[in-house]
Order: structure tokens, then sequence, then C-alpha cells
């Protein structure tokens, strides 16, 4: 079994950091007013990577948070990916100038597929690409949309294209705090092959649940994706630090 990361998750909105309930923007809880001290807390407490979410990016499709997430970057100390709104070169461009370690591409990566294998020779390691999917179905627009296209079909072509790493989230489960869609990452991971790597999101609040992400037996499930569960103290970054690590 390979290394297996857990990234606290930041999610920004007006400057602030909070959580979502199943990406629904009108069901937002705030956490704090300090993105970069948060993102200084976690590294402090021994997360090795961060994940952070531009949501008012990914609802107006450009980033509306580049100074946050500079400012975030440099607290922080240890890389970062960023997604949210990145539609066009110019704004993945501007969100690495920030620091950012890995952009992720959501809405684009679907309505434009034929661009994947250009993007990933372009970008190399510093591209990711979400899936966002609901009943196995891809969601685009921060949520607001669902596609026709399934899930592990997006994901085969992002793989052949180059791209080295997808974030799965099953937005049912995200910010609902009953444990992640494990079928629907174990499928993805076989779906895509040893050379990508699949990032868990979504319902993860054990460290039990890491645990059974583990238990997969998948070599490129190389990390989960915490947020809510964080926060409102249902684990600790301890414990599943731990866990991933057993």
């Amino acid at each position: 079994m390979g290394e297996f990361t857990i990234l606290p998750a930041i999610d920004l909105k007006g400057g602030q950091c909070v959580r979502l309930r199943q990406g629904r923007a009108d069901e937002a809880t705030v956490y704090g007013d300090d993105p970069a001290a948060q993102a200084r807390e976690w590294a402090d407490q021994g997360a090795t990577w961060l994940h952070v979410v531009d949501l008012d990016g990914a609802f107006q499709g450009h980033p509306a948070h580049l100074d946050v997430i500079a400012r975030m970057v440099a607290a922080a100390g240890i890389p970062v990916e960023c997604g949210g709104g990145l539609r066009s070169d110019a704004d993945l461009d501007a969100l690495l100038a920030c620091g950012v370690a890995r952009a992720i591409l959501g809405t684009r990566a679907l309505e434009r597929m034929d661009e994947l294998s250009a993007l990933a020779a372009k970008y190399g390691e510093n591209l990711a690409v979400g899936i966002d999917a609901r009943d196995g179905l891809v969601q685009v627009k921060g949520w607001t949309e669902t596609s026709r296209t399934p899930a592990v079909e997006l994901a085969q072509r992002a793989a052949a294209a180059g791209v080295k790493t997808l974030i799965y989230t099953d937005t049912a489960t995200d910010g609902m705090l009953r444990g992640p869609n494990f079928s629907g990452n174990a499928m993805l991971c076989d779906a895509v092959g040893p050379a990508c790597r699949v990032i868990a999101s979504g319902g993860i609040t054990t460290a039990s649940d890491i645990r059974r992400l583990r238990a997969l037996g998948k070599a490129n499930l190389a990390g989960a994706i915490v947020g809510k569960a964080l926060y409102e103290g249902r684990t600790t970054l301890a414990d599943l630090l731990a866990a991933a690590q057993a």
C-alpha cells in the first residue's frame, strides 16, 4: 500500500472559512474569519497537504479569493491544492502564481474534455481533476447542475489524457457526517488504473472511515479530504493521521 494523505479542507466564501451541506450555498456554516490562521493551524497539527475550495469562484466561474489563498499558502508552509472557478488557463496560471501546488479543474474538465491532454502536458503534477458526482453522474458549476456524464467515464477520460490526480466527491455524502461512498471510490480506482491517484472526499467522519478506505486495498487510493468532521469535533487530525499510517 502506498502513502495515504489526510487533507484538511478549508472552504472559502466571502473571505471566511465555511462548510456547506451537500454543496448548497444556502446551507453554509461559518467556522472562522481568518483562513490563513486556519491553514497554519492544520499544518501545526501535522497536516502535510491542504485542500482549499474557492466556493465563490465555483459559483461565479472565476477565482474570487486569490489574495486570501496566497496568504494561506504562505502561512501553511505545506503543499496546497485548490479548486473553484478555474475555467481558463489564465485562471490556472493566476492560482498557481499564488504558490498553490495543485490546481483542481471541475466544470471545465467535463465541458471541454478534449483539452485535458494538452492541459495535462502543460501543467503536469500541478493539475488535478475534481469529479463531483451524485448517483454516479457528474455535477458542475458549484454542484448546481447535474450532467448526464457518468463519473467513471470522466475519470477514465482524464486518466487517459495523462491527468495524475483525481479528487472524487460523492456530493450526496458531503457534509452529512455519515461516512464516504466506499464502493464508488473503489470503482473509480479500478476504472483509472495504477498511474492515476484518487483522493476520496465527502462524508468522511471518523478514523474508522479512513481504515475502511485503506482496507479497500486500492494502491492508487492516495488520500482523503476531511472537513466538517474536524471542525465539529467528530474526530481529530491526529486520529485520522494515525489511521492513515496504520
